[in-house]
């Protein structure tokens, strides 16, 4: 037993020691890259000092949330009439981010539901608790949006894939402008998970985004079933700030995009009357919820019992600025759903508009769930917009194959 206990000890200290030295490696990385880019840079914002308030169950864990009104609503989740008006000119008169402190408890009042108590556990913590919606900012860059932005190109990440946010910077997430259309790029973070070194992780995002200048930070642990407070943040926080830009995309840091084909088929729809309305991706239609307990994306019948409305793929989608504000309204009166892709299509349902389906996105590659020698031919990707998924490396490097000009294809697709 003695002999078991020194063994654990000297695991734990290699493991301390592992970290402690990628997280030098890491500081090292951008200590270079910060003397390439000196006088680029602007300080840190400094982080407000908040305090932890870790759920207990694993599925489901976040830091203190912010909303002190609890919802009336006690029906089954999922379960109510989702078609109820809503006002959707109810857009925040906010000038700046307006969330500071955090003062949110659980609705207890569900724990005596009949439905609740059969509910898969898994899932109670999030049920609790998800009235509780915005969140103070860690990290933010209002100044993005400055000017005119034809395009704003949004990623969701999480801190520890600092690898795939350097791929997409040097490639089809460089600011840039072409042909006198203006590009930026943010980068979507939560903080760090628990039983993770959250300092040390905080420190080497806020030394990168010293940096880069392109992250927006908010104070709840990236989870899974957080994915969906990235989602109702984001469109507060452009709503907030980005009166002037035009399109936004958004998608995960392991797609690949092609930006020049994004661009043409913006330049085409823009004289379309209904380029306001513009939603458009890889749309999934008459999904029904998941109901296998070990899937990522199973859905116990008490949280949800009817067929998800269309939504598209979130590994990538376009969408107009006006669509994007009118979502705002809605999701700010919509309940909160684990699965952040099919919030969405509950909000879009709610305010009247269905996704577009285009060929252009392979958000499941691009011969759906089949292993293809044509999911890694660099023909398909330069005539596409979105497919997913690519490692780090392979964006690299299909990003040079697909833009070398001595690449030959024999046919290109007409993407409008």
């Amino acid at each position: 037993m003695e002999y078991f206990f020194r063994r654990k000890r000297v695991l734990k200290t290699l493991l301390s020691l592992s970290l402690l030295f990628a997280t030098l490696v890491m500081i090292h990385k951008y200590k270079l890259v910060d003397e390439r880019a000196k006088g680029r840079m602007l300080p840190v914002r400094t982080q407000e000092a908040l305090g932890w308030f870790q759920l207990e169950n694993d599925a489901y864990q976040s830091n203190t949330i912010l909303k002190s009104g609890l919802s009336n609503n006690n029906s089954p989740p999922g379960l109510a009439d989702s078609s109820e008006a809503v006002n959707l000119t109810a857009v925040s008169n906010a000038t700046a981010w307006d969330i500071k402190l955090v003062n949110c408890t659980e609705n207890s009042g569900l724990k005596k539901k009949d439905w609740f108590k059969r509910m898969d556990p898994r899932f109670h913590q999030f049920v609790l608790y998800r009235h509780c919606k915005y969140f103070p900012m860690l990290i933010n860059h209002p100044e993005k949006c400055g000017g005119d932005v034809h395009l704003l190109m949004v990623v969701k990440s999480v801190i520890e894939q600092h690898d795939r946010r350097e791929a997409v910077r040097k490639t089809w997430g460089k600011e840039q402008e072409i042909d006198g259309k203006k590009i930026r790029t943010l980068f979507l973070l939560g903080s760090p998970s628990a039983g993770k070194d959250s300092k040390n992780l905080q420190k080497l995002v806020e030394y990168e985004d010293r940096i880069y200048r392109d992250i927006l930070q908010w104070d709840f642990m990236d989870t899974f079933f957080n994915l969906t407070l990235k989602e109702v943040n984001f469109l507060k926080w452009f709503n907030i700030y980005c009166p002037r830009v035009q399109f936004i995309f958004k998608g995960d840091d392991d797609v690949f995009v092609n930006t020049n084909n994004v661009l043409e088929l913006l330049g085409f729809r823009k004289e379309d009357p209904k380029v306001g309305g513009l939603f458009v991706g890889d749309t999934i239609s008459k999904a029904v919820p998941i109901r296998n307990s070990q899937s990522k994306y199973f859905i116990p019948k008490e949280l949800y019992d009817k067929p998800y409305p269309p939504y598209v793929g979130g590994g990538g989608f376009l969408m107009a600025s006006g669509l994007a504000r009118k979502l705002f309204a809605v999701s700010d009166d919509t309940e909160l759903f684990p699965i952040d892709d099919v919030f969405l299509g509950m909000c879009l349902q709610k305010a009247g508009h269905a996704p577009e389906l285009h060929p252009g996105f392979k958000t499941f590659g691009i011969m759906k769930r089949k292993v293809s020698p044509m999911n890694n031919d660099p023909c398909f990707y330069r005539s596409l917009l979105v497919i997913h998924k690519l490692s780090p490396e392979e964006l690299l490097n299909m990003w040079k194959i697909v833009f070398n000009e001595h690449l030959i294809c024999s046919k290109r697709i007409i993407l409008h």
